[in-house]
């Protein structure tokens, strides 16, 4: 019983340190694309539509996260959204509606002309 008390305190403490670390480490597209890829088969092939609580919703919600992780969090965001958008084109409607599927404001729209300098 001790040692499984010891084992919840130091997943505790790791859990803070990464949101810790979350809230000082600039955001990169890398994180963007690893958690837009759990939207893979929806953002590929248009279907089946995301539904809350989905793994692909799930790291909708995580984006939004990390869009409100630092204070220029929602521009990087943003700007590795559009950079998507602009690389898989005949995809870009499934991933501009994904945060609508998913319950989720990111706090911009996605739209073929946004600008991420909000």
């Amino acid at each position: 019983m001790g040692s499984q008390r010891v084992v919840v305190m130091v997943i505790g403490f790791v859990m803070l340190l990464s949101r810790a670390a979350a809230v000082t480490t600039p955001i990169d597209c890398t994180t963007v694309v690893g958690l837009i890829s759990a939207c893979y088969t929806f953002v590929t092939y248009g279907s089946p539509d995301p539904m809350p609580g989905s793994p692909c919703c799930d790291a909708v919600g995580s984006l939004n996260s990390v869009a409100d992780s630092t204070a220029d969090g929602r521009q990087m965001v943003c700007n590795c959204l559009m950079g998507l958008i602009t690389t898989y084109s005949p995809n870009a409607t499934a991933i501009a509606t994904l945060p609508g599927f998913c319950g989720v404001s990111l706090g911009f729209t996605i739209e073929p002309n946004t600008d991420c300098d909000l």
